[in-house]
């Protein structure tokens, strides 16, 4: 099989980092999250490629070895959403699958909505359908040590993290965010904190796996992953007609923590997430935690390849 390609593709101003495997006529973009980068779909781009479609995931701006966008503190989502389809313009791109993990939900939902004529159908992993604003994620109904109260604080998690090398940032975050507890620190702890140096990797995340992320983390540093999307998770992008008309596949992990996050386990189950997107299918995997595509490959990209393969033209 081929070997993924690694490109910088000029958008809107800044180079973006891109990688691409597959020469199929239809395309799926990646989107990931935080503590994630590219390298994140690794399995998936793969598994995608092997079914003959073209594979392509992205650094966002500021991330990895995607250039620093000028004035991070003035960031929104929308930025994003713009990078995403000025992306598809320069590759050439009409239609496209979206597939978004963690924060790379958003722009995933926020292009389906504002440019439904470009998406073929969109898979979200761990987040049903949400859109920024100030009630996305309630943390006054959570501790004060609540990591995005925390990270959301200008200069507090940089303070964290600064003690620390970033590949022990990196491993550190995995750990936290693997287990199926929301990450709480006690008034007196920082959120780096709550790892014990001595705890293991998660056994489907190696070493090398870890110093990829490191690698490019040290490229780009912390400073706009903190902003985008911790700091700006409560900006409004002013949507006001949300429904996706895209047909959708949310795929959550039984032990995701994010399930404890208030309200979100009844909004999901309840079938109020299907409220704004109508023709959407939500499995459940009942091991899988927050990073449910890295630790059940071979589930997820099968979930991923039958979606694909139902609602290719």
């Amino acid at each position: 099989m081929e070997e993924i390609k690694y490109i910088h593709v000029e958008v809107r101003g800044l180079k973006l980092h891109v990688a691409e495997i597959g020469t199929g006529p239809n395309v799926v973009l990646f989107l990931h999250g935080f503590p994630e980068i590219w390298y994140t779909w690794r399995h998936q781009m793969l598994a995608a490629a092997n079914e003959g479609y073209r594979a392509i995931a992205i650094d966002f701006r500021g991330y990895g070895e995607s250039e620093q966008p000028p004035n991070p503190e003035n960031a929104t989502y929308l930025d994003l959403v713009d990078d995403i389809i000025s992306l598809l313009d320069s590759l050439g791109i009409s239609k496209v699958f979206l597939v978004g993990k963690d924060f790379g939900a958003l722009p995933t939902f926020l292009v389906a909505v504002l440019h439904p004529e470009r998406v073929l159908g969109i898979v979200t992993l761990g987040i049903p359908f949400l859109l920024p604003g100030p009630h996305t994620v309630q943390s006054h109904l959570l501790p004060e040590g609540f990591y995005i109260s925390r990270w959301k604080v200008p200069g507090r998690a940089e303070a964290d993290f600064g003690r620390l090398d970033i590949k022990t940032v990196i491993r550190n975050i995995y750990i936290l965010f693997s287990k199926s507890e929301i990450p709480i620190a006690a008034p007196d702890q920082e959120i780096m904190d709550l790892v014990d140096p001595s705890t293991p990797l998660p056994p489907w995340f190696s070493e090398e796996d870890l110093a990829a992320y490191a690698s490019l983390y040290e490229k780009s540093g912390f400073s706009y992953p903190l902003q985008v999307p911790y700091r700006i998770s409560g900006k409004d992008c002013g949507v006001t007609d949300s429904k996706i008309v895209a047909p959708a596949l949310l795929i959550i992990g039984e032990k995701d923590y994010f399930l404890k996050f208030p309200g979100m386990d009844d909004y999901i189950k309840s079938g109020q997430a299907k409220h704004c997107v109508p023709d959407l299918d939500i499995i459940f995997l009942k091991e899988g935690s927050h990073f449910v595509h890295e630790q059940l490959p071979d589930q997820v990209n099968e979930l991923i390849v039958s979606f694909l393969k139902k609602h290719s033209a």
